[in-house]
């Protein structure tokens, strides 16, 4: 009892929130699993039942777990915020400027539109400058880009950046020559070379922007509360301007502050760090977070590759706390623009996460951990086995209504044994799963009504409201979509497909029917099917499966239509799916805007004169100079066969063009000022300067 006693307040209370929350969601599921088993038990219980409950059951775990947090985050706001959110231990007396440890703004990119990465960094530094904050923060742009022409274009564009900043010194660059552990290894070797000279880093994402204020609150938080290694900030989605990337963007800003309030509730300093928008605690992130390689090959082995889960895991191990700051404003992403973008993205999400699966049993791990683990491999193989419910119910549906039901289960039984209906038990028990899913949104829609000025940054009461309704419309005509593609990526990772992790691709181009066609011809397959044969053999069982079928149906037009920007506009101007950042920007928003427009604006009438990123950097003493002088030290010791090969290449860029090329050829070129030298020997007057026969060659 001294024990329990001596135990810091705030210890106490997370531990009861904890053991609160658990209970109920264990009360939630085991009292429908009860209305469950004793539905399935009326008329007899079969192995296909008890399949049938086993997998609702686990189906039904997480849905409980994400009411739970969403009811209690909606208590939580309407109570006046949570009173252990880090974002209350900075004082009013703080609030002026005062100087703060140095700080590193990283940003982890490969393969990313320069224009969007380099717009995004400038919008941030500029509301820093704003707020007379420049000096706690250095910017380093840290690319693992293989492709040759990408990487000329940052290097222009970081060159342009600095041209137009007031305080140049504090933007760095650098190409890793080699992509080891993709982004993990990107920051880790960033660790290494510089983590020295900074006490906390900000991990950006290539489409990260961040408010001024967002950025010092995060410093001055891990400030006050020295024991804490990552706090992440949750971003928020803008920009977006297709069907789909409004529908999503919209449903992030209405429901999800009352789930992050109560994730904050429940996880405490355990909570889990999302890749970007966040800070962390060098030396101990140093010190504790490297990730260990997975034995076996890839897909399940070899190098994590959702790594954030697990370092924020490691951190905790470490003793160090890792906390999400629900009430922090001023951090923003984009999401993708289209359902087969957003699928790319899934696709590489679910190798990573299935890794996971690994790491449950890791000694050490903390149990809040343990559970973040085990969500991010069940946000997977839920669609699977969502779908295999379904699969399983169909074919139990088929049985009794086509079965031969045996009256007299013995020949001397007197009484026959008559077939129950479940019709009432079946519609109560989906009334109560349908309002887990529903009643969160409802309690959104209701936090957000209830307050006037919430409301108006949704384009008022009514509009906020039927957004919403339509909102469900099409996550309902998605969610079916989705689980058939999710349950393709694990089946394939499973089955030892791995994925080629490329950059995701942010731009809002539309969906061609022939790409949908080719993407979601077998869910339209799947819906004619399956919904053909409940129709002509159950018809009863069809209308309980409309909503899935409805969205196989369509998921060749819904993501063609979704995909374009000219429907995401007409909901725009009809004050459908609006966002408080559409209706009044913020000023790192705005200034986000104006340098896109301007960086367009520079790429029409500077474009690259045709020539691809080796060609320019040979072409160009300007670029050439700036390549060389960005270029990563070479290794010490030369391989002699490495040195013949760089030659070869050399001699086949002379006689037969760069075409000839492939990109990691010319991507070697370009790593060796030797070879740049030789190919474009530079004379001591640039007026006296003649073509080469080099130089003649590699213009042919």
């Amino acid at each position: 009892m001294i024990k329990i006693l001596s135990l810091d307040p705030r210890r106490i209370t997370v531990f009861a929130r904890r053991t609160c929350f658990a209970l109920l969601v264990m009360a939630t599921t085991a009292l429908i699993s009860e209305r469950m088993f004793g539905m399935l038990q009326i008329n007899g219980l079969t192995p296909l039942k008890l399949a049938i409950f086993v997998l609702f059951v686990i189906l039904l775990l997480p849905i409980a777990l994400s009411f739970w947090t969403s009811i209690i985050g909606f208590i939580v706001q309407c109570l006046g915020g949570d009173s252990l959110d880090l974002g209350r231990t900075l004082d009013e007396d703080d609030k002026e400027a005062r100087p703060l440890p140095r700080t590193a703004i990283v940003m982890p990119i490969f393969n990313e539109d320069p224009v969007r990465v380099f717009a995004g960094l400038k919008a941030s530094y500029e509301s820093l400058q704003k707020e007379a904050r420049l000096e706690t923060f250095d910017f380093f742009v840290l690319s693992d880009t293989t492709d040759p022409d990408i990487w000329v274009r940052e290097e222009l564009a970081f060159a342009e950046l600095k041209r137009e900043v007031s305080q140049p010194d504090r933007f760095f660059y650098r190409n890793r020559r080699e992509n080891v552990d993709r982004k993990s290894g990107n920051i880790g070797d960033f660790c290494a070379t510089w983590g020295d000279r900074y006490e906390y880093l900000i991990v950006f994402d290539a489409d990260s922007v961040m408010s001024a204020k967002s950025l010092v609150n995060l410093v001055r938080i891990m400030e006050k509360n020295p024991k804490v290694g990552i706090v992440q900030a949750p971003p928020l989605p803008v920009n977006r301007r297709t069907l789909f990337g409004r529908l999503h963007q919209f449903a992030m800003h209405a429901y999800s502050q009352i789930f992050i309030t109560g994730l904050n509730f429940w996880q405490g300093g355990a909570a889990n760090y999302w890749g970007h928008n966040a800070i962390i605690r060098i030396r101990p992130f140093w010190e504790h977070c490297r990730l260990p390689k997975l034995s076996g090959q890839q897909p399940l082995g070899g190098s994590i590759l959702s790594h954030d889960f697990v370092e924020a895991a490691f951190m905790r191990r470490a003793g160090w706390r890792v906390y999400l700051a629900s009430e922090l404003r001023g951090s923003y992403e984009e999401l993708p623009s289209s359902l087969i973008n957003y699928a790319a993205r899934d696709r590489r999400w679910c190798q990573g996460n299935l890794q996971h699966a690994r790491l449950l049993f890791t000694p050490g791990l903390h149990i809040v951990n343990r559970i973040h683990l085990l969500m991010g491999v069940m946000s997977y193989l839920a669609s699977p086995l969502w779908l295999l419910l379904l699969a399983l119910t169909t074919t139990e549906g088929l049985i009794e209504n086509l079965g031969k039901h045996t009256y007299f289960l013995a020949d001397r039984v007197l009484f026959p044994d008559w077939q129950i209906s479940t019709k009432h038990q079946a519609f109560s028990l989906f009334v109560l799963m349908l309002s887990l899913l529903l009643i969160p949104k409802f309690l959104s829609v209701a936090f957000h009504v209830a307050n006037k000025c919430r409301a108006a940054d949704f384009g008022g009461r009514a509009k906020l409201a039927l957004s919403v309704l339509l909102e469900m419309v099409g996550s309902t005509l998605l969610a079916p979509n989705l689980a058939l593609l999710q349950s393709r990526f694990v089946v394939g990772t499973l089955m030892g497909k791995s994925v080629k992790w490329d950059s995701q691709d942010r731009s809002e181009v539309g969906t061609s029917f022939k790409e949908a066609f080719r993407r979601h011809w077998w869910a339209t397959a799947l819906g004619l099917v399956w919904g053909a044969l409940l129709w002509l053999t159950v018809p009863k069982l069809f209308w309980w499966f409309a909503p899935v079928i409805g969205g196989f149906l369509l998921a060749i037009p819904f993501s063609v239509w979704s995909s374009r920007t000219n429907f995401g506009e007409w909901a725009k101007r009809h004050n459908l799916f609006l966002i408080r950042a559409e209706l009044s920007p913020p000023s790192v928003l705005r200034e986000l805007h104006q340098e896109l427009e301007r960086a367009s604006q520079r790429q029409r009438s500077n474009d690259l004169d045709g020539l691809d990123g080796l060609n320019r950097v040979l072409e160009d003493s300007e670029v050439r100079q700036l390549h060389l002088g960005l270029l990563p030290p070479a290794a010490v010791e030369k391989d002699p066969m490495y040195e013949h090969h760089i030659r070869g290449l050399e001699l086949k860029l002379l006689y037969t063009g760069s075409k000839a090329l492939t990109k990691p050829e010319k991507r070697e070129l370009l790593l060796s000022a030797e070879s740049i030298r030789r190919l474009r020997p530079e004379t001591a007057s640039k007026e006296s300067r003649a073509p080469s026969a080099a130089q003649t060659a590699v213009s042919v």
